[in-house]
């Protein structure tokens, strides 16, 4: 029930996110959702495309740094307080959210959110239990 992720390490410079975005398109990768996290040299895309193995060999043979890991998807009610349910169930159990942005595609009734957490596996029980549901990586890609 993870989703893969790519992050790639770029300049904080004008042009380097749209060449990310050509080469991506030119290999026929489609992005899913991102997020960008800088700081003043260099910031971090994270990525959700629908062929992680291959976005990741394509922009590393173009120069980027680019690595794979695993996040979660949870859809969450989506109304108001819909969020802050989620992470109250999170904070009660003392798991720490790494980093988190929204999914664009609504599924249902409820919102989709990626979450990276400091501990994985006790995040999904925790959640599933409490009735979230985690949607594999094959329903996003």
């Amino acid at each position: 029930m993870h989703v893969e992720q790519i992050s790639v390490f770029i300049e904080n410079k004008s042009g380097r996110l749209a060449e990310v975005t050509r080469i991506l398109g030119e290999a026929g990768i489609n992005i899913r959702t991102l997020s960008l996290a800088d700081t003043s040299d260099f910031g971090i895309l994270r990525l959700i495309v629908n062929d992680a193995e291959q976005a990741k060999g394509v922009l590393k043979e173009r120069g980027f740094t680019v690595s794979k890991n695993e996040v979660v998807a949870v859809e969450i009610p989506d109304r108001p307080g819909g969020l802050a349910e989620l992470l109250q169930v999170l904070d009660g159990e003392s798991i720490n959210v790494e980093y988190m942005y929204a999914f664009v595609e609504r599924s249902g009734e409820n919102a989709v959110m990626i979450f990276r957490f400091e501990e994985t596996e006790r995040a999904i029980t925790t959640l599933t239990g409490k009735g979230f549901a985690i949607l594999p990586g094959e329903r996003l890609y």
